[in-house]
């Protein structure tokens, strides 16, 4: 197994080369002087040539990657052009939003979707079957914006239920220690204050979490269906075990691969930043984050952000891989 991690891990080498190699040619397939386009074209001659050499853009090519990636490695994304912060400290909050999110999301997405599936695969054909895959059909399908702003028409303007915006109460904020308010405020043993910050979570969870939580569905019900029809499974039948057993701890095992897989993926893709919800919600996550930074022209920003995802993206995938060999010992390098 740890053969398998440390392989696996050396074959992430390249794909962080290209992920640094790509993320830094951004600023430089900008058509024209990237220092005038950032400043506009009412910039002087000194405003430009002093930001080309905060930038280095007056070095060559390979000596400006070079410095780009001893600066990674130490830790250091750059300067925002707007906010004149670190990006390194001031991406941080917006990676914690997005990641709180993306959490409460994945978590409603796999339980919903998991037992739909299987359950759906047990009743193959009955009612319960007809109507789950319908609603995850409806739920590939629906809008992400629009669910976002049916939930807020519904339960936050008519019914008055759940917040429609923002992860806290904007008058009463918390004091951030891991900016997971959630954590933050179970860590400040403040109970009343951890119910807020859920009702807030609700609404953008499921307006995210719908696709991937139909998708789940879907895969788990074809999966299911496939191992129910496996030799073992029918040997452990006829052996007498009831059907709760032969799911939940012979066939459901094996039919999570590919599972897996969808989970890995959707939840890279929601940790990428997911602009329409966090937009709609006013969530302050990395994917407004870039956003913001590409109406601004702030590339640092948008260099950095893009590497962010990137690496979040490609960690989940070794992630998912070390699971595959975690569940299915029969997996080889």
């Amino acid at each position: 197994m740890v053969t398998y991690i440390i392989r696996r891990m050396l074959m992430l080498i390249p794909v962080l080369i290209g992920m640094t190699l790509i993320t830094f040619s951004i600023v430089h397939l900008i058509p024209g002087n990237p220092a005038q386009v950032i400043l506009g074209e009412t910039a002087t001659a000194d405003a430009i040539a002093n930001l080309e050499e905060t930038m280095g853009l007056n070095e060559p090519y390979f000596v400006q990657y070079w410095h780009y990636i001893l600066d990674i490695l130490q830790g250091d994304l750059g300067t925002s052009l707007r906010s004149k912060a670190e990006i390194s400290t001031e991406i941080i909050p917006y990676i914690a939003a997005t990641f709180e999110l993306t959490l409460f999301a994945m978590v409603f997405a796999i339980i919903v979707g998991v037992n739909a599936g299987i359950i759906s695969a047990w009743k193959q054909n009955s009612w319960f079957d007809l109507a789950a895959m319908l609603i995850a059909l409806i739920g590939v399908s629906m809008p992400v914006f629009w669910l976002a702003l049916m939930e807020q028409w519904v339960f936050a303007q008519e019914l008055g239920w759940l917040p429609a915006y923002g992860r806290q109460d904007s008058r009463d904020p918390i004091a951030a220690i891991t900016h997971l308010y959630v954590l933050d405020s179970l860590i400040h043993l403040d109970f009343a204050r951890t119910g807020t910050i859920l009702k807030h979570l609700i609404l953008p969870s499921i307006a995210l979490g719908t696709i991937p939580m139909a998708i789940i569905a879907r895969m788990t019900r074809s999966s299911m269906l496939e191992v129910m029809k496996s030799d073992y499974i029918r040997t452990v039948r006829a052996k007498g075990s009831g059907q709760f057993l032969v799911i939940y701890k012979h066939a459901l095992k094996n039919a999570m691969i590919p599972v897996i897989t969808v989970i890995g993926l959707q939840t890279g893709v929601l940790l990428g930043g997911a602009i329409l919800t966090e937009t709609i919600f006013s969530w302050p996550g990395i994917g407004r984050y870039v956003y913001e930074a590409i109406n601004y022209r702030d590339y640092p920003v948008i260099q950095s952000g893009i590497l962010v995802i990137a690496f979040i993206f490609v960690i989940i995938n070794l992630f998912v891989d070390i699971l595959y060999k975690k569940l299915d010992p029969r997996i080889k390098y």
